[in-house]
Order: C-alpha cells, then structure tokens, then sequence
C-alpha cells in the first residue's frame, strides 16, 4: 500500500516521532499501530526509538501501510531492534539518543507514557517541536493548571492531524 498523500517540509517528507513506552498495554500499542498507519498513509516518515511496545507497533502500523521508518536506538549495535523498522540509526548513547530523535522530527506524538517519553516531551518542548499526547503525560504547573504547549489528542486520527497541521 502506497502513502494516498505526501505532507512535506521544506520539499521533503515531513518526519513524525513517534514515542512511548518500550513495554505497553495492548490498547496502548493498537493506538500506536494505528499512528504509524495513519502517518505513512499521508506519506510522513516515522521515526522513533527502535525498540518495542510502542515504537515497534507505531513501526508495524507505517510498514504496513507502505511506510518508512527511521529508528534510532540507545546501543552500540541492533541488537534487540523493531521488525518494521526500513533503517536503524545505531548511537551507542543510551537514554541522551532521545534529544536526536526528536530534533529530527518535525512534529511528536506521544502514546502512553514512561520516563523516556516524558524526557522526549521536554526536549521537544524546549527544542521548539510540536507535541501532541495521546493518552499520554499530562504536564502541570505548581498551581495543577496545565503546562501550554501539549496538544491532548482521544483518537490516533486526532493525533495524527494535529501533528501534521502542526
């Protein structure tokens, strides 16, 4: 199945990460699955952190819909990495390898959450790139109002368009 559209930037493809939680309910990963899906289907590359629960479905989702998919993983070889990845970028810089992946994106979706998804959040937020959360982090100022910026999304096609109207 070929993309039905090309979002592009600057004359290419738009690249969306996608992030989340390495280990995740199977809700969780049928979301992620259906971003992936979605964001190939409108000719964006995915880009993620290679490994599994959500980077893996999100990787499942955009090859199975005639996708590219760039994942770039913590350790020194692929050891581990996702099926559907079509390249994998190998860093050896562990857990500091989420500031690439979301300086390389142009827009962020978030499914679930973990730690390294909270720290992909704050790097895109500080770097300037979009972020949308679904079902994910939900950020709060010491007063419990939350922090602008986050975009919550309910669906993955919410998700999906908010990103790449973003």
């Amino acid at each position: 199945m070929r993309p039905t559209e090309a979002v592009l930037v600057g004359g290419r493809a738009v690249q969306v990460a996608v992030c989340g939680p390495s280990s995740c309910a199977d809700g969780v990963a049928a979301d992620a699955r259906r971003v992936g899906e979605l964001l190939a289907r409108r000719g964006a590359v995915v880009i993620c952190g290679g490994g599994g629960g959500v980077m893996a479905a999100a990787a499942a989702g955009a090859r199975a819909a005639g996708g590219t998919v760039i994942g770039v993983l913590p350790g020194r070889s692929a050891e581990g990495a996702a099926p559907g990845l079509s390249a994998a970028v190998i860093t050896g810089m562990g857990e500091a390898r989420n500031a690439i992946i979301v300086q390389s994106a142009d827009a962020v979706i978030t499914v679930g959450g973990s730690w390294g998804t909270l720290s992909e959040v704050a790097l895109a937020m500080r770097g300037g790139v979009p972020v949308v959360s679904l079902a994910g982090w939900r950020v709060t100022d010491t007063d419990g109002a939350p922090v602008p910026g986050i975009l919550d999304a309910t669906t993955p096609e919410e998700a999906v368009d908010a990103a790449l109207s973003r």
